[in-house]
C-alpha cells in the first residue's frame, strides 16, 4: 500500500472498552526475566519502528494504525467526549505520524509519542475553536490541597473488578476531562505516571494529583450508578 492510499484510507473503528488483562502467579524471579526480555523487545520494537518511520514504509504505517487504531480512538473519544471531533482528531493524527515520523526517536513507547500528538492536536482544535486550551480551562485543583490515599486498594481497582466496562465508561464520561484523561491513560492504556506526564505535557506531581484526585470523583459516581440499579453497597 503506499503513502497516498495509506492517507486516503485512515479511518476510526468501533471502539470497545475492555478490561486490564489478569497477571499469573509466576514466581518473583520469573517474573523478573520476563519483565526484562520484555523491556529489551519493546526497546528493540520501538528501534524498528523509528527506523520505519525514518524511510517512510508505507508497510510499516498500515501495521501501526491496524494495531493502535482502537486504542487511539478510544483515547480521543473520552478526551473530547464528541464522536465527531474524535474521529476528525484520529484521522489528523495519523497524517501527522505520516508526516512528522522522523521525528521518532524510539526512546520513548510509541504509544506514548503517538497519544501525545493526539492531545497537541486537540489542543490546537481547541484554541482555534474558543480561543481556550484544556489546562487553561476552570482547572478543579486548583488551591485545593491534595490529600494522597493511604496504600489500600483504589476506588478504581475496586470498581475495576466488580463494575462491567460500559458503566466505568459512562462514570468517567461524567468526570471533568482532567482527571478522566489521566484515568483513562493509566487504567486502559496501563501507562506508567512518568509516562502520562510525556503525554500530557505536565509536571509528574500534577498528575499524581489528577489520578489521586479522578479516582476519588469515580467512586460515587459508580456507588450512583449502582444504586440506580439496586445494587446492595458493600
Amino acid at each position: 500500500m503506499t503513502w497516498k492510499q495509506i492517507k486516503e484510507n485512515i479511518s476510526p473503528v468501533r471502539v470497545f472498552l475492555q478490561q486490564p488483562g489478569v497477571h499469573s502467579s509466576d514466581t518473583m524471579a520469573g517474573m523478573r526475566t520476563a519483565t526484562l526480555a520484555q523491556t529489551e523487545q519493546a526497546l528493540s520494537a520501538n528501534a524498528a519502528i523509528a527506523a520505519g518511520l525514518r524511510r517512510h514504509d508505507p508497510d510499516l504505517v498500515e501495521q501501526l494504525i491496524e494495531l493502535y487504531q482502537h486504542r487511539l480512538f478510544r483515547y480521543l473519544l473520552f478526551l473530547t467526549g464528541s464522536r465527531d471531533q474524535a474521529q476528525d482528531l484520529f484521522q489528523e493524527t495519523w497524517l501527522r505520524v505520516l508526516e512528522r515520523g522522523s521525528q521518532y526517536h524510539g526512546r520513548a513507547r510509541f504509544d506514548t509519542w503517538l497519544f501525545a500528538i493526539a492531545r497537541n492536536l486537540m489542543l490546537d482544535q481547541t484554541r482555534k475553536r474558543v480561543m481556550l486550551s484544556l489546562d487553561e480551562a476552570t482547572d478543579p485543583d486548583k488551591d485545593r490541597p491534595l490529600e494522597i490515599a493511604g496504600n489500600t486498594p483504589s476506588p478504581f481497582d475496586h470498581f475495576q473488578s466488580q463494575e462491567q466496562a460500559a458503566r466505568v465508561g459512562h462514570a468517567l464520561l461524567a468526570l471533568h476531562p482532567l482527571y478522566r484523561e489521566v484515568l483513562v491513560l493509566r487504567f486502559h492504556e496501563e501507562m506508567s505516571l512518568e509516562e502520562i506526564a510525556q503525554v500530557s505535557s505536565a509536571p509528574l506531581s500534577t498528575v499524581k494529583s489528577r489520578l489521586y484526585r479522578g479516582m476519588a470523583a469515580l467512586k460515587p459516581v459508580l456507588e450512583m450508578g449502582r444504586e440506580s440499579n439496586g445494587e446492595v453497597q458493600p
